[in-house]
């Protein structure tokens, strides 16, 4: 991908509202995680769980972009995107934060940077399928990420609850580049197109390529809708009985 290239500019936008929508609940758990701390040690914990956090994101997410590279996995990353994307507009409704408790700066940073191991796994497979291979737009996600989930707790929660369509836009962008993986994955050349396809399947190729995009999309939002309304009639129920 060319550097400064409208396509460059259009995966950073996506990597920069994928990183803002799913940054949410790992800044609280990594913000719940110190909270017993001294002020000067919380301080000190979430610094050096920075430079851990680092680390770590970036061993995974060159780790996945390898590993996105092997046949079949972009099919496997593409459906794994899709679900977790269905999960935020889902679990949206769901506000219980709990987190971890540690009064040791030791014990503080380990968290900060388990956390962000384990819950940062949809972070990762989600700029690592919007960068395309992109190496410098994945450092540039992993540099926007880590100071988004360490410090941006606070600043992502008031944003998402002032404009709670980030959240759809967010799940679209990732259905999008679900889809998007799924269209290159090699095995399905002969449907989506690709180096041995025909060009004289050039149109049908096209119109299964937007179709995938529109399906991915449509399940998305469509399923996280349903799951959303279904959840607010069964607490509906409950609150009458």
């Amino acid at each position: 991908m060319e550097l400064f290239s409208t396509p460059w500019w259009s995966a950073l936008l996506a990597i920069i509202l994928i990183d803002l929508v799913l940054a949410g609940d790992n800044a609280i758990v990594i913000a719940l995680a110190a909270r017993s701390l001294p002020p000067h040690l919380q301080r000190k914990a979430i610094a050096w769980g920075t430079i851990g956090a680092i680390v770590v994101r970036s061993v995974m997410t060159v780790g996945v972009v390898w590993l996105l590279k092997i046949p079949g996995l972009m099919l496997v990353g593409g459906l794994g995107l899709l679900w977790i994307a269905y999960k935020l507009l889902a679990d949206q409704n769901n506000e219980e934060h709990d987190g971890p408790v540690v009064s040791t700066f030791w014990g503080a940073m380990k968290t900060i940077v388990v956390a962000d191991a384990l819950m940062g796994i949809d972070n990762v497979l989600g700029v690592a399928g919007a960068a395309h291979g992109s190496f410098d737009l994945v450092i540039i996600g992993l540099l926007i990420s880590v100071p988004i989930v360490v410090f941006g707790s606070t600043m992502v929660l008031k944003l998402v609850e002032r404009f709670p369509i980030i959240i759809n836009l967010g799940a679209a962008v990732l259905a999008f580049t679900a889809a998007k993986m799924i269209v290159s994955e090699q095995w399905l050349d002969g449907i989506y197109g690709g180096p041995n396809a025909l060009p004289s399947a050039a149109s049908l190729h096209t119109i299964a390529q937007w179709l995938t995009y529109a399906l991915a999309i449509a399940g998305v939002l469509g399923g996280g809708w349903w799951a959303t309304r279904r959840s607010k009639a069964g607490d509906d129920t409950l609150a009458t009985h």
